[in-house]
């Protein structure tokens, strides 16, 4: 008895005991990081690590300039990524934002060149072409429940034709509206400045940003990529957002071949050829997850970033071919869809 007595004497300073161990460690430990930001956080871990070898092993390559020209010799992609991002969110994808881009271009110069229109007037007219393209694309997809791939391959193919029904050369557009934004400089820190392209991109951003988090339509997009059937259960307007995204997709394709447009001074039906596997490789290395529900607009923004600063690397080099920037784009991709499946693996592992 008097064995048992201290026994149980003994056993509730044991808990206590244990019990602070467990608290102080959880201190030590700090708050728990949320995996969720893994990817992105990756992401922007790269982009500062590839700036930090370029200013050790170039000269001039940390400069305000150098790193604005990462935004503005890729606007255009940045905008159709962040269209992208949306899409990709859903579980879809978006084979066609190249060639809407393409036929931006060849009707905003054939019109401002054979027709003598408004610049006022085909901007919006593009605009809403792109959206109408990308509505299109959406109900079918919706309504008819047919793959995204294919559906946005047939829209690749239709947009990219149509091109050539307008032109089969290059048309060079000489108005001058075009040509002031398109030599248009905003002065940001000292000498370096950005051009009308990058601010709009930078729009774009900030408005996916917003559209993403703060709004119905946003959260409404994550909880299709994370389960489609379940997020009909909820009541949430799943087909509408559906058809919305790719409209989305459509009219960041449009407002990037707009871009596209004061930056080549040009329209072509081979404007932006394979730019849409740039855009993906951007959303993927910007951590959003291909299977959905998964990823932030923020990271698409520095997967374009990266994507510049390896073409700006290689040619700092000199030595190098340009088509080492395919090389690393790729190997990136593989590492990012690793990581990408390591994570879903650890996520499942948690539930």
């Amino acid at each position: 008895m008097d064995a048992a007595n201290v026994a149980n004497a003994m056993s509730p300073p044991q808990a206590d005991k244990s019990s602070s161990e467990d608290i102080a460690t959880r201190r030590w430990r700090g708050p728990k990081w949320d995996q969720k930001y893994v990817p992105v956080a990756a992401t922007i871990s790269l982009f500062v690590a590839m700036a930090a070898f370029g200013s050790v092993f170039y000269n001039g390559f940390f400069s305000p300039q150098v790193f604005l020209n990462l935004l503005i010799d890729n606007a255009f992609v940045c905008i159709v990524a962040v269209g992208m991002t949306f899409v990709i969110l859903t579980g879809g994808i978006d084979l066609s934002v190249g060639s809407i881009i393409a036929l931006t271009t060849i009707i905003s110069a054939a019109l401002v060149e054979r027709y003598h229109w408004s610049p006022v007037a085909v901007m919006p007219l593009v605009l809403a072409i792109g959206a109408s393209f990308g509505a299109l694309m959406g109900v079918l997809i919706q309504r008819f429940r047919l793959q995204p791939f294919i559906v946005t391959l047939a829209g690749m193919f239709l947009a990219r034709g149509l091109c050539y029904l307008i032109s089969i050369d290059s048309i060079s557009i000489g108005d001058e509206s075009y040509a002031h934004l398109s030599q248009m400089r905003i002065p940001i820190v000292g000498q370096a400045s950005l051009s009308i392209g990058a601010l709009i991109a930078l729009a774009v951003v900030a408005a996916g940003i917003y559209l993403a988090h703060c709004t119905e339509f946003g959260r409404t997009v994550y909880a299709i990529g994370g389960n489609e059937q379940s997020a009909m259960l909820m009541g949430l307007p799943v087909a509408r957002t559906i058809v919305l995204v790719y409209t989305l997709s459509g009219f960041c394709s449009a407002l990037a071949g707009v871009v596209f447009t004061l930056y080549m001074l040009s329209g072509y039906g081979l404007h932006a050829l394979g730019l849409e596997l740039d855009a993906i490789a951007a959303v993927v290395i910007g951590g959003t997850l291909l299977s959905g529900g998964v990823g932030y607009v923020f990271g698409t923004l520095f997967g374009v970033l990266i994507l510049g600063i390896i073409q700006t690397l290689i040619s700092f080099d000199g030595t190098l071919s340009s088509w080492w920037t395919r090389i690393v784009i790729g190997a990136l991709l593989f590492i990012f869809c690793l990581l990408q499946r390591l994570f879903e693996s650890s996520q499942r592992r948690l539930r």
